[in-house]
């Protein structure tokens, strides 16, 4: 099963770096993540030289898994030219551009 998160809640933080983040790194979350979008507080999550960014980082490098933070999110925090690398910047048409021809089967909001 493929699946999308859109992190937008205030346990965002810790459902991925508790539950999800680790069940990726050892290969038993049981879905194919191919995306994740972030909003409000949780685009931190994506920010340079931060654990929980690094990981995501690795993971997206390894599994092609898309990365992207809410563009206004990002502005209004004055953190758009500090996202990791792989992740990018946008807003639900990007999504849908990024993700249309993956087949995603569920979309799981945190």
């Amino acid at each position: 099963m493929k699946v999308a998160y859109l992190v937008e809640s205030d346990h965002g933080r810790e459902i991925l770096e508790n539950m999800i983040i680790p069940q990726l790194e050892k290969g038993i979350h049981g879905a194919d993540v191919v995306g994740m979008m972030f909003f409000f507080d949780n685009c931190y999550m994506l920010v340079e030289g931060s654990d929980i960014a690094d990981r995501l980082a690795k993971l997206s490098e390894k599994t092609g898994m898309m990365l992207m933070a809410c563009d206004r999110c990002c502005f209004q925090r004055e953190i758009d030219q500090k996202l990791v690398a792989p992740a990018g910047i946008g807003c639900f048409p990007n999504v849908y551009a990024a993700l249309g021809g993956v087949g995603v089967d569920q979309v799981i909001t945190i």
